[in-house]
């Protein structure tokens, strides 16, 4: 990432919510300060809310369990909301979901604002919905989410399991805007972490321009199935 081309960076703290509209042209890049980061992430077409991250069809027109470079997000109308266009890490987690209120409690005890501040222990699903109200958006609009940063194994018999150690300080990942894109994204730990304690962690993210995909970009070429996936979203801004 060149220096001069990056025009916003801040820190989402740990167990913290963020939001931002990342317009077609440019992209986010998300560092595990730490290491052992999780960042939950949901994606809307900001242009038409309705249309938003699929995860199924992103799995399977890709053939793909895991996302890392040269994978894109699909959106629920075939079209591509955002390509994997540099990854340090390797693999993400796109079918692990996110914590509830339930679970946390049950894994960490109570925990409220009243006596903890900002400590507390939050979740993944209330931190998507306050991010959500700020865009008009409710609890219908929730849909599946990627997990950046974290590895789940799936076995033979369908059982899924915790990758430790996955992300070290310093990794990155990096996404490029193919459509005006609504981001939410929370720092909330996985609900598969197995750490007894609630130790969520900070992440650093920025915001730079992006070239326009052209007809050998990876992201595009890396399955048939992308280059008519890119296709649908280039008709759409003509």
């Amino acid at each position: 990432m060149e220096e001069n081309s990056v025009f916003w960076e801040e820190t989402i703290q740990p167990g913290a919510a963020w939001s931002h509209v990342l317009k077609r042209g440019t992209a986010l890049r998300l560092v595990d300060l730490e290491g052992g980061a999780n960042v939950g992430a949901i994606f809307y077409n900001f242009d038409c809310p309705v249309e938003r991250y699929n995860m199924p069809d992103t799995l399977k027109a890709q053939h793909i369990a895991r996302l890392t470079k040269g994978f894109v997000l699909y959106s629920d109308m075939g079209r591509i909301l955002c390509s994997i266009v540099e990854d340090k890490v390797g693999w993400h987690d796109p079918i692990g979901g996110t914590s509830n209120a339930k679970l946390v409690k049950a894994r960490y005890g109570s925990s409220r604002y009243q006596e903890q501040r900002n400590d507390y222990h939050k979740n993944g699903r209330d931190s998507f919905l306050i991010e959500m109200g700020k865009w008009g958006l409710g609890p219908r609009d929730l849909t599946a989410n990627v997990n950046f940063f974290t590895r789940v194994d799936v076995a033979e018999d369908g059982s899924v399991s915790f990758g430790p150690d996955n992300s070290k300080a310093g990794d990155f990942v990096e996404l490029r805007a193919e459509m005006n894109i609504l981001v939410i994204l929370n720092t909330c730990p996985h609900p598969l972490d197995p750490n007894p304690r609630y130790e969520p962690k900070p992440v650093r993210l920025s915001v730079r321009r992006a070239p326009v995909p052209g007809a050998d970009d990876p992201c595009r070429v890396s399955r048939a199935e992308n280059g008519r996936g890119f296709t649908l979203t280039e008709r759409y801004f003509l």
